[in-house]
């Protein structure tokens, strides 16, 4: 290295802090790199000759920490949890007032809002910063989202910005509220995420157990359905998924792939956060059940065995025309929901955290970079602005006409796979929680009046104010 100093440094050289690292790098920064096995920082340097100059590998932490410009810029790239912890540790003694640590790894927002905590009164700041996108996103432009003081970010944004994606000339990064907000954003991107894919599964489950049909159709239909309102990247990537052939044995490579989806945990973080918050997101909830138990193959397998011979009628799919148009509307529909849940559980956080999340921003920093990047967020982008913050979206005029129009679909396409046992949890989920949802008398009434008669819990009236207490008969 010369005699200048790096403008930042990243510890932890996995796939993603490595596409980091480069991408910093390709768009003019210095950067000083370290990993817990040495050899790494050094074989992203000589891979990658065209940014050999601006790449500066370090062999002890210390010396990584001295190769850094002030106010220090460390961005984290280790396993969430007590990595992050230890490679504080170890930083701290070599850290000075002002310096900035960015965990950018999927990390529980729990956690960051303690590191928040404890680096409080050290005057190093500390920066929970979601990152979506994956190896290419980290690469060539993520969608970043910003959590921590908001003094840190005229400092950091200069640096983010020009590596983040882009969307229409704009920069797909944001500071999103104090201590967790950016890692809480990007858990609810994911469990988001994790609905998308369950319902684009569960559609396609309905095209080749209900339609009989064979990938490279079902790759087209889905080509055809990225060109309007469903328009996005996962829908793009289930069209090339669908289309590429095993290249030994010829065959539709999703035939032979094991039918079993992997999960690191931020699913379960949104649902759970969700839970905690009182608020009801049923579609995540759905979708990272049937996760779960898609990883139960040999329990699957067992109970295929003994369930595999019900009398079901025969799908009552068509491919025609309409029976398409029916599909295609109905998992448009299912996702407004599905979005819905997602943006009130930020909502309600929002409130919780004291965060005054910008809805409207975070469809935008969406757009591009992310996983669940699509048309479609425009759409969010536009309600907010529009509509207020605290609304949920399916009380947004927009919103309200498309899913007028499109239930009907979705009530079809569920009623016809539950009566020809194709699952579809996710759609189905969606289908309820709009039942319930604008349903003005429940029933949860009479879930009170068990209350009040096993545990004395009290109810209220419809035709007084106060809180009651009935002697119910004994039982």
């Amino acid at each position: 290295m010369t005699n200048s100093k790096a403008e930042l440094g990243v510890i932890g050289l996995g796939t993603m802090g490595a596409m980091l690292a480069l991408n910093f790098a390709e768009k003019g920064f210095e950067v000083a790199l370290f990993n817990r096995t040495v050899e790494k920082a050094h074989k992203l340097r000589s891979d990658n000759p065209e940014l050999e100059t601006r790449l500066y590998p370090q062999t002890k932490l210390k010396d990584f920490v001295a190769s850094l410009s002030t106010p220090r810029v460390i961005v984290l790239m280790v396993n969430a949890g007590s990595a992050v912890d230890d490679q504080l540790d170890a930083l701290m003694p070599l850290l000075e007032k002002g310096d900035i640590v960015i965990d950018a790894g999927n990390t529980d927002f729990n956690d960051t809002r303690a590191r928040n905590a404890r680096l409080a009164s050290t005057g190093i700041h500390f920066v929970g910063m979601g990152v979506s996108g994956g190896e290419l996103g980290a690469r060539h432009g993520p969608s970043i989202m910003v959590g921590g003081d908001e003094n840190v970010w005229a400092r950091l944004r200069p640096l983010l910005e020009p590596i983040s994606a882009k969307y229409e000339s704009s920069p797909c990064v944001a500071w999103l509220g104090i201590d967790g907000a950016g890692h809480f954003v990007k858990t609810i991107h994911n469990g988001i995420e994790y609905a998308d894919m369950q319902m684009i599964a569960e559609t396609y489950g309905i095209m080749r157990d209900g339609l009989q049909l064979s990938p490279q159709d079902m790759s087209k239909i889905f080509a055809d359905w990225n060109t309007r309102g469903l328009s996005s990247y996962l829908i793009e990537i289930s069209a090339v998924v669908l289309s590429e052939a095993d290249p030994e044995t010829g065959r539709p490579l999703v035939d032979l792939i094991v039918d079993a989806a992997g999960q690191k945990g931020t699913g379960r973080w949104s649902v759970i956060e969700a839970q905690k918050l009182g608020v009801s997101a049923t579609t995540l909830e759905a979708a990272v059940a049937a996760r779960s138990i898609s990883s139960s193959r040999a329990e699957r397998s067992r109970a295929s065995a003994i369930f595999g011979d019900l009398a079901l009628p025969a799908p009552d799919f068509s491919p025609d025309e309409a029976g398409l148009k029916e599909l295609e509307l109905a998992l448009e529909t299912a996702k407004i929901v599905a979005y819905a849940q997602g943006f009130a559980v930020m909502s309600a956080a929002s409130a919780e955290f004291g965060w005054a999340l910008p809805l409207g921003e975070i469809a935008r920093i969406w757009r591009s970079g992310c996983i669940i990047r699509s048309e479609f967020l425009r759409d969010i982008m536009i309600a907010y602005k529009s509509g207020g913050e605290a609304d949920n979206l399916l009380l947004n005029p927009a919103f309200a006409r498309r899913v007028t129009t499109g239930q009907a679909a979705l009530r079809a396409v569920v009623a016809k796979a539950a009566l020809s046992g194709i699952p579809v949890p996710a759609l189905s989920a969606a289908l309820a929680y709009f039942d319930d949802y604008c349903r003005e008398r429940g029933t949860a009434n009479i879930i009170q009046g068990q209350r009040d008669l096993f545990g004395a819990h009290t109810f209220q009236r419809l035709d007084r104010e106060g809180t009651f207490h009935h002697s119910w008969p004994a039982v």
